[in-house]
């Protein structure tokens, strides 16, 4: 199971925001999109995930083709997109919240089972069930998105920004558990960060994009050693 990426093109208006883009991840692979702001990370993640229309190109998924797809259809097909903002519904309970994970799944005695393990994972989530979302902070309501995701039972869990916003401290909580996740569920992940370091600290490989086109790509720990590539792009 792969996701193969071929000269992807994605136009806002006049402004070109991916151009040429061609990448593949393989199954139970993590790799990392880094890029600056405006490189077209954000615009990638909803392009793959049914949330923005394609110009050019292709894009599948174990052979067959996600683009033009609804998102809740790509949701049907293992395919999940946690995306950037910290996306719960601040309206509802943290439990109301995590049930709508398995809202498009039939087998609900799953469902039990994948959120036990998610309040195993994030046990502040399992102290806050009866609270509304809007009353968690930053950090909780990014493990409320992520453990959502997770009781949707994804085969490619595509996230952006993860850290945005968040303290060191509990961006460290939330990428040691992206990294366990992944490992225990056999998911394949593409994640979308500024935050190069952390990113490439639990990531196989890294994709660094530039206005919209691969500028450098290697293992995590090649990237994190070449120095042209950390100053013009990394940040340090």
């Amino acid at each position: 199971m792969t996701l193969k990426v071929e000269q992807l093109h994605v136009q806002h208006g006049a402004i070109t925001a991916i151009e040429d883009l061609t990448f593949t991840i393989n199954e139970g692979e993590l790799v990392t999109i880094i890029g600056s702001n405006g490189a077209g990370k954000t615009t990638l993640l909803r392009a793959l995930s049914g949330l923005l229309p394609v110009s050019a190109g292709s894009a599948s998924w174990k052979g067959e083709s996600i683009l033009g797809k609804r998102p809740e259809d790509l949701v049907r097909r293992g395919i999940v997109h946690v995306s950037e903002g910290k996306a719960v519904i601040p309206e509802l309970t943290v439990a109301e919240n995590l049930e709508l994970g398995g809202i498009w799944r039939k087998d609900k005695s799953d469902v039990a089972a994948a959120t036990a393990e998610v309040l195993e994972l994030f046990p502040r989530l399992g102290e806050r069930l009866k609270q509304g979302a809007d009353t968690l902070s930053g950090g909780e309501r990014q493990m409320l998105a992520i453990g959502r995701s997770i009781i949707a039972r994804p085969q490619l869990l595509l996230l952006d920004e993860p850290s945005l916003g968040l303290a060191p401290l509990i961006i460290e909580q939330i990428f040691a558990a992206i990294d366990a996740l992944r490992h225990r569920l056999g998911l394949t992940v593409v994640l979308v960060e500024q935050n190069a370091m952390s990113a490439l600290s639990i990531a196989d490989r890294g994709i660094i994009i530039n206005l919209g086109r691969v500028v450098g790509s290697g293992s995590a720990q090649a990237l994190l050693n070449d120095p042209a590539l950390r100053s013009a792009y990394l940040g340090y």
